[in-house]
Formats: C-alpha cells, structure tokens, sequence
C-alpha cells in the first residue's frame, strides 16, 4: 500500500516549490546572523539531500567543502542561485525516485545504520524545510513590501501569476 507515500510525495514537491520560489524572490546577500542568505539556501537543500534519504549513508555532492552545510562556517565557494536552483532539482528528483520505491509499512522502518525511522526523517525534513523557506520569505517581505507565493499541493495554479502574492 502507498496512500501515505503518495501523500508525502505530493506534499514534499509542494515544499520543494515553495523553496524554488523564496530563491526566485530572496536578495542572495542579505545578512542572516553575520551570513549570507544563500548560505540559508545551501543549508536547507543540503540537509534535505542528507536527511530526508538516510544521513548514515550519504555522498556530499561534488561542489562541497567541509563545513560548507553550516552558514557559520566560512568557506572558499559561492554558489550562484542558478547552481543552487540545479542542485535543488537534483534532491527533489532523489527525494521523488526515494519516496516511490518506499511502500507505507516501510515508513516506520529505519533505513540502514540509522535509529531514526523513515517517517521520523520525512518529518524532520518538512519541519527543517519550512523553516528556511519562512526565514528567507521575511527577508523578502521586509525588504520588498511583498510575499512570495505559498503553495500547496492544491493550489499549485497560484504560481501562475508569478512569485509574489497579488
């Protein structure tokens, strides 16, 4: 059966827009606790790409530094919204192929190595993704006037107007 799966799938690619969204309104250089807002970016896809699957058994990509995942580190690399944008498109195809080969007793397993269950990663994924997209949206709003456009699953169409409300 994969009526959750489906269920988790449908509403982990509405989170990933939303995401898709605060990085086409977001001022990349604005100071978020000393750092830059694109580190925020980097952080979150990051983790999701860490997270969501199994942390225990994981690659970093192949642009990464150590400590690059943390927006307090300093690093050598910038990445442009542009390779940001890629590397989001990247996670949310692994995050779809992952979901679809899951079934929903699977969600209560934990994966290999890891003492979190499935279900315990999906939910700390859309938890820690929510709270990067409404960090970097009120940069946005403070600094524009204007929201970025939140989607659902079911109101997807709202995008059709462009990244801002109204």
């Amino acid at each position: 059966m994969r009526v959750m799966c489906e269920i988790i799938k449908e509403q982990t690619d509405a989170n990933y827009i939303n995401l898709i969204t605060a990085i086409k309104t977001y001022d990349r250089n604005l100071s978020v606790c000393g750092a830059p807002a694109w580190r925020y970016v980097y952080h979150t896809i990051h983790s999701a790409d860490k997270w969501f699957i199994n942390p225990f058994v994981y690659d970093e990509p192949e642009f990464h530094e150590t400590g690059m995942d943390d927006p307090n580190n300093p690093c050598s690399i910038e990445l442009s919204d542009e390779q940001l944008l890629e590397y989001l498109e990247r996670v949310r195809r692994k995050t779809a192929d992952y979901i679809d080969s899951l079934t929903d007793d699977m969600l209560a397993e934990c994966p290999e190595n890891c003492c979190m269950t499935r279900l315990e990663l999906v939910l700390r994924q859309f938890r820690h993704i929510s709270t990067h997209i409404g960090m970097v949206n009120g940069l946005t709003i403070e600094k524009t006037g204007r929201f970025p456009v939140y989607v659902t699953p079911d109101t997807l169409h709202r995008l059709d107007n462009g990244y801002f409300e109204g």
